[in-house]
């Protein structure tokens, strides 16, 4: 069979890890499948150029493995034209990219590592929820520029506790984001789909909310819900106005949750103390995407997700739905999209 992966490309530069870990996730790394795969005879075509992937490989590809840091977009038309295609796996969490409707009318099966990269996604959204409060970045920055501006820093910077911290979407990555703010002595808000039971939100330290008296109330939020058609710019303009001003937005989820154009206007005119994020549209972001240069914000490219542990767990997903698939078993329960 031919399996096709697109991958992140590898540093330009030797690193040195000294915990022995790999990188995985990276077209070099290429998620540990080379060997297993070769070694029974089939083609494993891995690439970092999605143009070409789709091009000269996706339609004669099997199997086709594509990850949310570095995504290949699977419209209904590629997987049409894609006919020997039976499975699309995601190497991490996250499967927006590929039009799952249509990969389910076509008998097209994708899977995604449920669970994989949880820890590595909820620590990072407490360290830009902290970045974003303590007003590190300009710190940082003034170290680097040679300056010594105290007042400046200190105008902006806050203390999280006695904070109201939001969180919309109580799955995995919103209950660790809880647990790990509970020694902030915060007040925690939540908001979710399905309400959690009160043992539960006893465990979290977190109090239900309707989305409109959350976001009224709340001094951060932190967006950790998935992306689906009914929370696909729930942050535009108006809601943006409805936060606190001088709020925090965390958004560790996706980057279509919140409007573009409308988070660069509310953080140009000062309405909101700042935005951090690990999610863009389109990934990787273009040069020119507004959010690079608006005011106030931390972001960083998709990377949250993806740490070294997290190549290594979803790695291990990836190699086991291999397995399974070319045996004739069925793929975990929970790995299944479509």
């Amino acid at each position: 069979m031919k399996f096709v992966a697109v991958l992140y490309p590898g540093p330009t530069e030797q690193h040195v890890d000294h915990s022995g870990l790999e990188l995985l996730g990276s077209a070099e790394g290429a998620l540990g499948l080379r060997k297993q795969l070769e070694s029974e005879g089939h083609e494993y075509v891995v690439l970092s150029d999605r143009d070409e992937a789709l091009r000269e490989h996706l339609p004669d590809a099997d199997v086709f493995i594509t990850t949310p840091f570095w995504p290949t977009y699977l419209s209904g038309d590629d997987l049409r034209g894609a006919r020997r295609l039976k499975l699309v796996l995601t190497a991490g969490v996250g499967s927006d990219h590929i039009d799952s409707d249509t990969a389910a009318e076509l008998g097209i099966t994708v899977a995604e590592i449920t669970g994989s990269n949880v820890v590595s996604v909820a620590e990072h959204a407490v360290m830009q929820l902290l970045a974003l409060v303590r007003n590190y970045l300009p710190a940082y920055r003034q170290v680097v520029d040679g300056r010594w501006d105290i007042a400046d820093i200190a105008a902006r910077s806050h203390d999280v506790e006695d904070k109201t911290v939001g969180i919309i979407g109580m799955g995995q990555i919103g209950q660790r984001i809880a647990l790990r703010l509970k020694g902030f002595d915060v007040r925690m808000l939540y908001n979710t789909r399905h309400r959690r039971s009160t043992t539960e939100e006893a465990v979290f330290g977190a109090r239900f909310k309707h989305l409109d008296d959350l976001v009224a109330q709340s001094d951060a939020i932190v967006l950790s819900c998935p992306l689906t058609s009914e929370t696909k710019g729930m942050f535009g303009e108006e809601r943006l106005r409805s936060m606190r001003p001088g709020a925090w937005l965390v958004n560790i989820a996706r980057g279509q949750l919140v409007d573009t154009d409308a988070l660069v206007r509310v953080l140009e005119d000062g309405h909101l103390g700042g935005y951090a994020g690990d999610v863009w549209y389109p990934q990787p972001a273009p040069a020119d995407h507004p959010w690079r240069s608006m005011p106030g914000h931390a972001l960083t490219p998709h990377v949250s997700g993806t740490s070294l542990e997290a190549q290594q767990r979803y790695a291990a997903g990836v190699q086991d739905s291999v397995r399974r698939f070319l045996a004739g078993e069925p793929l975990q329960d929970d790995y299944v999209v479509a």
